[in-house]
């Protein structure tokens, strides 16, 4: 006989039935409606791996949700937390004198690189490190141009 489970699902009836909603509406992401198959089969008494058959996961996947599930609640263990974010490279601050820098011609050249600002604004001692992309990025954002004004019609 086998070691008993520590996560042991009993479902209550509105939970029963919104669980089967989802899984027979389309309308929910299918991480979530195989979270809700996971929970169903398991209320059923069957063992992780034949709910890991059945649904398409992991052993240690179902076992997972079944711990969500009696921690936290449904919702736990349908949904996953927010992850947290790296915080910006450029704060308002530096978004400023980045738009002042885009704003004003480089010495020597035509318009700005994304490059050139990059190392612009490392040189200014603004930011440690930057990449070009996070530079381009934060111009998109602000609707800036690297310095090509155009007055009237668009050149063809």
């Amino acid at each position: 006989m086998g070691r008993q489970k520590q996560f042991v699902v009993v479902l209550t009836t509105d939970e029963r039935h919104s669980l089967t909603d989802i899984t027979r509406k389309g309308v929910h992401s299918a991480r979530v409606m195989t979270r809700a198959r996971v929970l169903l089969l398991s209320e059923q008494g069957l063992k992780d791996r034949d709910v890991a058959e059945r649904v398409g996961v992991s052993t240690v996947t179902v076992a997972s949700i079944r711990r969500k599930f009696i921690q936290g609640g449904l919702k736990a263990a349908l949904y996953e937390n927010a992850r947290p974010k790296q915080p910006p490279k450029l704060d308002a601050h530096g978004t400023a004198i980045l738009i002042a820098e885009v704003c004003s011609a480089p010495v020597g050249r035509e318009t700005w690189t994304m490059q050139l600002l990059a190392d612009r604004l490392v040189t200014l001692g603004v930011v440690d490190s930057i990449s070009d992309e996070t530079v381009r990025r934060t111009l998109k954002k602000t609707s800036s141009n690297r310095g090509r004004s155009t007055v009237g019609v668009s050149p063809r």
